[in-house]
């Protein structure tokens, strides 16, 4: 969290929470009514002071205020930053990864130590070269051959993920 963020918190502690103005999309941009956020410092800033409440509803700390995000699917966007790396949509990098998932709809979802993440689409045909097994076949297994590390690749259905993984995708 910035130190401006701190000192705002401090000096007004009691400020009401915003909802319904902040969403997260599945290919990790921020948007308002308006459209998506495109000022680099104000989407940094957003990422820099990004967290979650203990019961799963992700916020941004607007200096004293708690602005809450509606996800489109999940709290971490991932993107491929080079052939073999992978980084957050808030710019951390991703050391490992310890669970992947495919969706209904093709969508891979990945555990890492940010947590559960959805891979943006856009990625997702470069990172395939990374599975082995079958993926027209439902039933057959899949492993993804990470950094080193075999993972089992599961399926999940869309609609478990958010009670699955302990989120809140729209806060109230």
């Amino acid at each position: 969290m910035d130190e401006a963020v701190r000192l705002a918190l401090a000096k007004w502690p009691n400020v009401p929470s915003c909802t319904g103005w902040l969403r997260l999309s599945r290919r990790g941009d921020w948007r308002v009514p308006e459209g998506p956020i495109r000022h680099a410092g104000l989407r940094a800033f957003i990422g820099r002071n990004y967290m979650a409440t203990p019961d799963g509803r992700w916020y941004f700390q607007n200096g004293p205020q708690q602005v809450f995000v509606s996800l489109d699917y999940t709290p971490t966007i991932l993107h491929l930053a080079a052939t073999d790396r992978l980084e957050t949509h808030t710019g951390k990098p991703v050391n490992t990864v310890s669970g992947a998932w495919f969706d209904e709809e093709g969508s891979l979802l990945l555990q890492s130590e940010h947590g559960i993440a959805l891979l943006d689409d856009r990625d997702l045909a470069a990172l395939c070269a990374y599975l082995e097994g079958d993926l027209e076949d439902s039933c057959a297994e899949l492993t993804l051959d990470w950094a080193g590390h075999r993972i089992s690749v599961g399926r999940i259905r869309q609609a478990d993920v958010a009670a699955r993984f302990g989120f809140v995708g729209e806060p109230t």
